[in-house]
């Protein structure tokens, strides 16, 4: 029998790719092993790092209360019962990862990476804060607008049973619990490819959950210190929108290249200056995260985390505050196609639009 060489061609024309992807790509994922099993390795049990007699005193408490929380992300919040964040590491850094944003210089659409495990995401992580910079180097030489963020928690979705970090030690109680039921609210719900969705999803369980957490505690002053910033945060993300209408009819024209520069970075800093406005105007202390300089990239890495988040707070309104029916309907959008998931989380932040205005 004789073979046709078409098949064999295209075998060894694929194989080819692949070598040259695996070589491109060899680093970055050498680098991702390597980080992420230092991290593993130094997990030590709550309960071990409590019980040390070396152990600080303030560590003890914060992770007592991590423990407290976890529980309560099971029992009132619904979410995973499983070893995650259950254990403690000290990585001696400031930060577990950098991550780095890019998107074109006059486009509002972000560039993004392809993992097996993530699916298709609008970042790239590093271990190593000097790979981060070499990566946004690179990106900007070609013309991408490009922002680095150091990140203090980490998730491998539930895949390994990730710690607690000393990165994320240095945050408030609030914020700490905060972040404890937003990691988990991935291993609860996540979408390959859709990083938009998978954001402001966890963002708006944490929302719910810290509400609960500390009515349950009667913990009122806080909860009103946390409203009153989740309100700001809110009329600073409403800020952002007319700026990207504004920046996309601009992109959309035919004009020379140095006058839209000019043109663009004159709507960001505007908008960094209402923000700053906004701030000021207000006693709660909160950052102005649409600080100058501004650009293309840090608008569509904040998108991703609160783009979102009105859509998913209509939801829980429909559901009047239920879980059960809030994941429910939650994941009804994740079996969608994205087209059709992106259309009818535009409907639902219309709806939230239309509710505030009324």
């Amino acid at each position: 029998m004789t073979l046709s060489s078409k098949p064999i061609r295209r075998g060894l024309l694929a194989a080819a790719l692949l070598l040259i992807v695996l070589q491109v790509e060899g680093c970055y994922y050498l680098q991702a092993i390597k980080g992420h099993t230092d991290l593993m390795s130094r997990r030590r049990p709550m309960t071990e790092v409590i019980a040390d007699d070396d152990s600080p005193a303030d560590l003890k408490s914060r992770l007592e209360l991590v423990m407290q929380a976890r529980d309560f992300a099971v029992s009132d919040l619904l979410l995973p019962d499983n070893d995650s964040y259950r254990s403690y590491a000290d990585l001696e850094r400031d930060y577990v990862v950098w991550n780095v944003f890019a998107a074109p210089e006059f486009e509002l659409s972000p560039k993004t990476w392809c993992y097996p495990v993530a699916g298709c995401v609008a970042y790239r992580g590093y271990f190593d804060p000097a790979s981060a910079k070499d990566m946004a180097t690179k990106l900007g030489d070609k013309g991408f607008d490009v922002a680095i963020g150091g990140v203090s928690a980490y998730s491998t979705l539930g895949r390994f049973s990730d710690p607690v970090l000393n990165t994320m030690m240095r945050w408030s109680d609030v914020e700490l619990v905060s972040t404890i039921f937003h990691e988990l609210a991935h291993q609860k719900l996540y979408v390959k490819g859709d990083s938009a969705f998978n954001e402001s999803f966890a963002t708006a369980v944490a929302e719910i959950g810290l509400g609960r957490w500390l009515a349950a505690r009667d913990e009122s002053d806080l909860l009103a210190v946390h409203d009153d910033g989740r309100r700001i945060r809110r009329s600073m993300m409403e800020l952002v929108a007319p700026a990207r209408d504004a920046l996309a009819a601009l992109y959309g024209q035919d004009m020379n290249v140095q006058t839209m520069r000019e043109l663009k970075k004159e709507i960001l800093d505007n908008l960094s200056a209402s923000a700053q406005a906004l701030v000021d105007a207000n006693e709660v202390p909160v950052s102005n995260w649409l600080a100058a300089p501004l650009n293309n990239a840090r608008l569509v890495s904040l998108n991703l985390y609160e783009g979102r988040l009105n859509a998913f707070s209509v939801i829980a309104e429909n559901c009047q505050q239920e879980l059960g029916c809030f994941y429910a309907r939650a994941e009804e959008l994740a079996g969608l196609s994205q087209d059709a998931r992106s259309s009818r989380l535009d409907e639902l932040g219309l709806q939230s639009e239309l509710t505030v205005r009324d």
